[in-house]
């Protein structure tokens, strides 16, 4: 009689293998998720967030916009158009030194390169675009209007002080240089735009390659939610005849 022996295998854990495998999938959809936010930020859209009352009653201080990155690179921009910009050289003080600990802006960086964060946005500025390349602005006529190539603008987004009819404080007379555009503040009487630029190396004008795209929508806080109109009907007619 002859004994035979059998080799029992131990099986592996189902339980450990599923833990694996939902491991290895959110790894997956997490680096995923992360690269889509990425390609997102960097060609299509992103966040910035209001630090200044320039452009009330437009947007308000701590409001957050979405910027479409499209335009200027894909799509032309319109005159009207609420734009964010990079600082051309000598509008914004210095930026101030990181505040909070390690972990703190070690977070912040990520939601930074994502997309979903916006620590940068004081070192951007946000102004409606005016002139357009090769446009002539003048201010202010009789009624106290502001002119796009000889056609005096009726503008109701503009916020100016109690008793004044004059949409600027300080009269200007520029033809827009190519490759340059011209902004103001909506909040005219307290917004450092082109106007207050005039002596600087940039004469006031901001590269398009400086803008970073056009708001188009406040997307918080909720009660404030709202598309950001470029008042097509106000900027009728200013088209010039070489366009």
């Amino acid at each position: 009689m002859t004994d035979s022996t059998e080799t029992v295998r131990p099986r592996r854990s189902t339980r450990t293998t599923g833990w694996k495998a939902l491991l290895r999938d959110v790894v997956i959809i997490f680096v995923v998720a992360v690269l889509v936010s990425f390609l997102i930020k960097t060609f299509v859209a992103r966040s910035f967030y209001i630090p200044s009352g320039s452009m009330e009653n437009t947007l308000q201080i701590n409001d957050r916009i979405i910027v479409n990155e499209l335009q200027p690179k894909v799509f032309p921009l319109q005159r009207g158009d609420v734009v964010v910009f990079k600082d051309p050289g000598g509008w914004l003080p210095p930026a101030a030194p990181s505040t909070g600990n390690p972990i703190q802006q070690g977070i912040g960086a990520v939601l930074d390169f994502v997309g979903l964060g916006a620590s940068d946005s004081d070192q951007h500025l946000v102004k409606r675009l005016i002139g357009l390349p090769g446009d002539h602005v003048t201010c202010c006529n009789a009624l106290g209007q502001m002119s796009v190539n000889g056609v005096p603008l009726k503008e109701p987004y503009v916020l100016l002080p109690a008793g004044q009819q004059a949409v600027s404080g300080k009269p200007f007379d520029i033809t827009v240089p190519a490759g340059k555009v011209w902004v103001m503040g909506d909040n005219r009487y307290n917004s450092a735009d082109s106007r207050y630029h005039m002596d600087d190396p940039t004469k006031g004008f901001v590269p398009l390659s400086d803008v970073v795209g056009r708001a188009f929508v406040i997307s918080w806080p909720v009660s404030h939610w709202s598309w950001l109109d470029n008042y097509p009907e106000t900027f009728a007619g200013t088209e010039r005849k070489d366009e």
